[in-house]
């Protein structure tokens, strides 16, 4: 019999192209548009991460009164490289609202700004959950498209080892005085951002943002200093990045086993360097990006390697001496000794000999500033509650009540930068930029709440509703029908969502940037294409990419030529989700 739920999800996802298509292509197709209920003039970026600094620059440039807002010291984003190491992820998952951390507000009454301070561990313990180690490993190497203002030198490599992209970054920085050595008042870091809410005038109507902001500042090796203060804005632009939030699914058995083993079971934010796994025997939870790279990296120096896996569409990247196992069925109760415990995969086999699990199985959306936009109640299956402001965060797979997933519905100065996945975040940030700024100026229209709504639901109807898939863009067709996400689940499109986009948004930004002056915007350089379709196949190879997909394994994974599950689609956008 078939499997209608696979139908329904192949279909939804083939069509993410399609569901651009109610998009007004051209302003003078807006019957109605938005009024903004109060002047914008102040603006909040939060995240000193590529989209945030290109955000920065345009704001400067469009005359607005910015503050850039970065809990870490450097600019960079996930780019921004430490030795050390994130807190211990949560098992089972934390409250998506509070997912990246439980906000720290001052106490209620005191007098702001108002400060505390804090000696030996705990100081430690404030400062790395404060800063939030990024999770890049040491021998990382990604490839990045460049920011178009600042092209990558004529000769450089197309894959670069991750400290040369994070110092390209803050080069970009420091091109524009935000760097944290220019001495810029407009920017703050080691600040992050415990609250937003809304601000109202003494008619009690709304009349923009407050936010809550705690500085961390180191005062000795051993001690620090918290600094609260409050400061209001017209509009807030989050630019906080996608990877805050380590996902660790939800598998039977195994919150008895991390409460057993601490430290024993850690997420891929985590790992640094293979030395610390020598001799061991690991593992690995997934096998996307982050999982993949990390096996390429621990093969030399561990003892074994179990590589447990849900689609074996990405195998070619795996050592050929990686254990390919099946997804896992249960953890079993533990022993007294992680070694002596054992794991049930899916196939009915039992693993034990395990030093350490390390899961590579994602993140999840969450924005802890941002509380009334979170109903964790709500599933993916589930239509809009009828509440006020709607949820845009509720499982963590994906985002809702947003358009073009940049601007709140329920309150456009509310915008959110490179939360798509598919797409290039070094250049897709700068379309995104522009529109907020002509928007937020009066320079741009968009349409109003009611016509927004209605896009919306058009939109989640030909989505087959929400999920993992919503906010995938694809990658832009240029040749490239060769892309392994392109040829499983968008071919039967026309072209992908990233180019239906990225042509909106030039037809959009150059037509409002004639009517009323200001900036215009070019298109994608040309060569990105190619580029990425070389390194695609150099990466996962062209027997990957081919229909037959040979893979040399142990065990047989789903069908891929047939209908994919709800689970292996997950497991494709989990690429994404899972890379830089």
């Amino acid at each position: 019999m078939e499997d209608k739920n696979n139908i329904t999800c192949i279909f939804a996802v083939s069509q993410v192209a399609g569901s651009y298509d109610q998009i007004p292509l051209l302003p003078q197709e807006i019957k109605a548009t938005y009024s903004f209920k109060w002047p914008i003039k102040k603006v909040a970026i939060i995240g000193a991460g590529p989209g945030g600094l290109v955000n920065y620059r345009e704001f400067v440039k469009a005359g607005f009164d910015v503050r850039l807002f970065e809990r870490d010291s450097l600019p960079g984003g996930n780019w921004r490289y430490t030795d050390e190491t994130p807190l211990d992820a949560p098992i089972p998952n934390a409250d998506i609202s509070v997912a990246d951390f439980v906000p720290s507000l001052p106490p209620k009454g005191v007098t702001l700004p108002y400060e505390e301070v804090y000696h030996g561990e705990v100081s430690d313990v404030l400062r790395r959950a404060h800063r939030a180690p990024k999770p890049i490993w040491d021998s990382l190497h990604s490839n990045a498209a460049a920011i178009p203002e600042l092209p990558w030198p004529k000769g450089t490599a197309w894959e670069l080892p991750h400290a040369k992209i994070g110092r390209y970054v803050r080069a970009f920085a420091s091109f524009h005085g935000v760097n944290s050595n220019d001495a810029n008042t407009r920017v703050s870091y080691n600040t992050r951002v415990e609250l937003v809410e809304k601000r109202y005038n003494e008619y009690g109507e709304e009349a923009g943002w407050t936010l809550t902001l705690k500085q961390v500042i180191a005062t000795g090796k051993e001690s620090s200093k918290a600094i609260w203060s409050r400061e209001d804005f017209d509009a807030v632009v989050v630019a906080s990045g996608r990877y805050n939030a380590p996902n660790i699914p939800n598998i039977a058995g195994l919150a008895a086993w991390a409460e057993r083993f601490p430290g024993q079971l850690t997420h891929s934010r985590q790992y640094r360097r293979p030395q610390t796994y020598a001799n061991k025997t690991v593992l690995i939870v997934g096998a996307a990006t982050s999982g993949g790279e990390i096996s390429r990296d621990l093969n030399q120096h561990v003892q074994k390697i179990y590589q447990s896996v849900r689609l074996d569409l990405f195998l070619r990247r795996l050592p050929t001496n990686v254990t390919v196992v099946p997804e896992i069925k249960r953890f079993l109760p533990p022993a007294s000794r992680i070694e002596d415990s054992r794991v049930e995969l899916a196939n009915g086999t039992v693993i034990s000999g395990i030093d350490t699990v390390l899961f590579a199985t994602g993140y999840r959306y969450t924005f802890p500033f941002l509380p009334q936009f979170h109903n964790s109640s709500v599933k993916h299956t589930d239509d809009e509650p009828n509440v006020y402001p709607h949820p845009i965060v509720t499982d963590g797979t994906h985002l809702r009540a947003l358009y073009l997933d940049a601007f709140s519905i329920d309150d456009p100065t509310l915008g959110f930068i490179d939360m798509n996945v598919g797409m290039q975040s070094f250049t897709y940030s700068e379309y995104l930029a522009v529109a907020l700024t002509k928007l937020w100026s009066n320079q741009a229209s968009i349409p109003d709440t009611a016509e927004l709504w209605r896009l919306q639901r058009v939109r989640v109807q030909q989505l087959g509703g929400y999920g993992p898939h919503f906010q995938f863009l694809g990658a832009e067709k240029t040749d490239g029908e060769d892309h392994v996400i392109y040829n499983l689940i968008i071919k039967p499109s026309s072209e992908p969502v990233f180019a239906v986009l990225i042509r909106f948004f030039l037809g959009w930004l150059n037509d409002a940037a004639s009517k009323y002056g200001g900036r215009t915007i070019n298109g994608i350089d040309a060569a990105n294409g190619p580029i990425s379709k070389i390194w695609n196949q150099a990466r996962f190879g062209n027997d990957v990419l081919s229909e037959e997909r040979p893979v040399n394994t142990t065990f047989s994974t789903s069908d891929v030529d047939g209908p994919l599950s709800r689970a292996s689609v997950e497991d494709l956008i989990a690429l994404y989700n899972d890379s830089w």
